[in-house]
């Protein structure tokens, strides 16, 4: 049952947002980017450095006992909130960006040939195109594209044309971070697999916001960032358990290792296996209480609130002259975001000018260059929404617009 999110009440827990910004209540439309942290979440980050700073794994001691257990529960909280069958398929990392990448080293080096194919979509992230670039070139693998259409969506008529008996690899994000647009993964998911390849989700703008069911989703990797939804600073990955099994290590260092010889070690289980050195301990607790956050509130009612806040920013955003909001127009369709462009406007333009009434937007090309020059624009501004977003912060962006064109006589 959906609960509507009381989103007023809702910013009473998050202290970033109490304060002024040139003198005026600060209005934070940049979740995309990264999202704000609840009193829980910096509570947790503060606990631990105040009464369990220990390293993990390796002392005996009760301050290190405890800090294991706590890091080691955050990953079991990450493993029930995405439904994954193991709390030894969740892999630490920094980033998403460095859980895609590490696909990319270890599964990729090991399982891609020349005269392989590595398909990715138009509406990716730099961290899902990059790091697949670079195996592509280096294996000698032909690397391939699913178009976008006018909608910013992806053009799947050609799906079977290209993904082919030669496709190895499918690397492709869950929702675009430019046009919002969710992805149709199912239909994507199911002709990889008819073929034989593995599919690798980018799901750091989608996590934060959709229900998130692996095993259902079917999909071989799943990366995502505790940092867009109200945690730390820190990254997942999910891989069902046989393909990480299988792979090489990405790193090498301490608590990777079983044994260590001169000459030769061997590796220590899953997931430890990928998670080289001292991690980030403190943020993988508190994304544990991110996530008790977000299931308080319910990833369900989470998703309803925004495509309320996106119907009404795409309602009030028309208003406005000259403007264009890229996206599909079909809210089941697309997130919490708004990306768009005001003719003769520079997007930087217009963020700086919407900084003087304390409203904080994204410019530029959203590490998505490809999917900029597809609609021909060097950048576009951006508004994201979150849980602790209101319609009135969405008249607030309107009316510092209007007052952007005055500025510009447009």
């Amino acid at each position: 049952m959906k609960v509507p999110l009381n989103a007023s009440s809702i910013r009473e827990d998050f202290p970033i947002l109490q304060q002024l910004v040139h003198g005026k209540p600060l209005v934070y439309l940049d979740s995309a980017a990264t999202s704000q942290k609840p009193e829980s979440v910096i509570d947790a980050l503060d606990t631990y450095y105040r009464t369990t700073n220990a390293n993990i794994h390796r002392g005996i001691y009760q301050l290190a006992e405890q800090a294991t257990a706590q890091y080691e529960n955050a990953r079991k909280q990450v493993q029930q909130f995405i439904n994954a069958k193991s709390w030894r398929e969740i892999v630490w990392t920094r980033n998403a960006t460095e859980a895609l990448n590490l696909v990319a080293y270890s599964w990729g080096r090991q399982n891609i040939r020349a005269g392989d194919e590595i398909v990715i979509t138009m509406l990716e992230h730099h961290s899902n195109i990059v790091p697949w670039q670079l195996l592509a070139r280096e294996k000698g693998a032909t690397l391939k594209h699913i178009p976008a259409d006018g909608q910013g969506r992806l053009a799947l008529d050609d799906l079977d044309r290209i993904i082919t008996e030669k496709t190895k690899l499918v690397a492709v994000t869950m929702m675009s971070n430019v046009t919002g647009a969710i992805t149709p993964l199912d239909q994507l998911i199911a002709r990889a697999h008819a073929v034989g390849a593995i599919v690798v989700v980018d799901a750091a703008q989608a996590a934060p916001h959709l229900p998130l069911d692996v095993r259902a989703l079917d999909a071989d990797f799943v990366a995502f960032s505790g940092h867009k939804m109200l945690g730390p600073f820190v990254g997942v990955l999910y891989g069902k358990r046989a393909l990480l099994e299988a792979m090489p290590p990405f790193l090498g260092g301490g608590d990777m290792i079983r044994q260590v010889h001169l000459q030769e070690s061997s590796w220590n289980d899953l997931p430890h296996k990928f998670e080289a050195g001292t991690p980030a301990i403190a943020e993988a607790i508190g994304m544990g209480a991110a996530i008790d956050y977000l299931n308080a509130l319910g990833m369900e009612n989470v998703r309803a609130h925004e495509v309320q806040l996106v119907a009404y920013a795409l309602q009030k955003l028309a208003e406005v002259p000259t403007l264009r909001v890229l996206g599909p127009t079909n809210l089941a369709e697309r997130g919490g975001l708004a990306a768009f462009e005001m003719q003769g406007i520079h997007p930087h333009d217009i963020a700086a000018i919407l900084d003087r009434d304390a409203i904080c937007i994204r410019a530029g090309h959203h590490c998505a260059q490809p999917l900029h020059e597809y609609y021909d624009l060097p950048a576009t501004a951006r508004a994201s929404f979150y849980v602790y977003n209101t319609p009135e912060e969405i008249d607030q962006l309107v009316a510092s617009l209007h007052k952007v064109r005055a500025m510009f006589n447009i």
